[in-house]
């Protein structure tokens, strides 16, 4: 009797898009079965829920909100999680001279009374002292000290990275060797297609899509975008940022959109809207000193221009 052997079904992307975070993801991975898949996207919408979850400040009793409570008042101790994620934001923050920060002000109950001229002298000062600089850690007891009345954190400029980043270690852990996460138009990939072609994405100025000037193999990596919200307010699947200049205070005209390019979702989130407040040189000059990053930045006069590196990731 003749045995059958029988072809085990070639590999296909499965995709699922769900609301998370307030924006849109798309979760793909590579997979022959559908079950399996099913359940791996499963796991990742878990893991990015969790992220939300532990970085809110609407829940009374998270971590942040006890953090943002008692600012001025005493250190909180924190959760690993969140120490860790913490002190990375500040470091960044370091490295892009406070063009990233998670700090920001809110004015306690008794400096709300807008027509108390003392106290509106006060929140002017407490302002200009809220940064990432009063931001004070303590790595051997994990806790978390705000320096000034007032003062938060919060991590709407990074949040979706750091859960694209997570649920990609979760996938990889329960063995999806190959996928993407697309977390409101910023792209996370690991391994291949199923043609085992790299992934690629076509670069294009935003006001031109169809018309793509590079193909770029981000394989591995993340792509994050920002985009001048004063230039195009109508692009599709990308970040919308008002662009303005932190130490003048005016809106910065030069630059139509930034992609970062890096290893990590949370970090290329982090660098994009930073990059545009620089400018071009100063934020072609940043990228160029770091370890695998690239960047490409677009100007009002459609030119291109790239890190130095970006040819390495071809």
């Amino acid at each position: 009797m003749l045995a059958i052997k029988t072809l085990s079904p070639k590999p296909v992307i499965f995709r699922r898009t769900v609301r998370l975070m307030a924006d849109q993801f798309e979760i793909s991975v590579v997979g022959s079965n559908p079950q399996w898949a099913d359940e791996r996207i499963d796991d990742a919408v878990a893991e990015i829920n969790r992220v939300e979850k532990l970085l809110s400040t609407f829940s009374d009793d998270s971590t942040i909100n006890e953090i943002n409570r008692n600012a001025g008042l005493k250190a909180v101790k924190a959760d690993p999680e969140i120490f860790r994620l913490i002190d990375r934001s500040v470091q960044i923050s370091a490295l892009t001279y406070g063009a990233f920060d998670i700090t920001y002000y809110t004015p306690d109950k008794e400096d709300s009374d807008i027509d108390n001229t003392p106290n509106k002298t006060a929140i002017k000062a407490t302002i200009s002292r809220v940064n990432y600089q009063n931001v004070v850690l303590d790595a051997a007891a994990q806790t978390v000290f705000l320096n000034e009345k007032g003062m938060r954190i919060g991590f709407g400029a990074n949040c979706k990275g750091y859960a694209a980043d997570r649920a990609r270690y979760i996938l990889q852990m329960n063995g999806v060797s190959s996928g993407v996460i697309n977390a409101g138009g910023d792209l996370l990939t690991w391994g291949a297609q199923p043609d085992h072609e790299p992934w690629t994405i076509a670069t294009a100025d935003p006001s031109q899509r169809s018309q793509p000037f590079s193909n770029i193999n981000i394989s591995n990596m993340a792509v994050a975008t920002s985009v001048n919200s004063e230039k195009f307010t109508a692009v599709i699947n990308q970040k919308k940022v008002n662009a303005v200049n932190t130490k003048k205070g005016f809106s910065v005209s030069g630059i139509k959109s930034v992609s970062i390019i890096s290893p990590s979702a949370e970090l290329a989130d982090s660098m994009a809207t930073p990059v545009m407040s620089i400018g071009i040189n100063a934020g072609l000059y940043l990228i160029n000193q770091l370890n695998q990053m690239a960047c490409i930045i677009i100007d009002d006069h459609e030119r291109v221009y790239s890190s130095k590196d970006i040819s390495t990731l071809n």
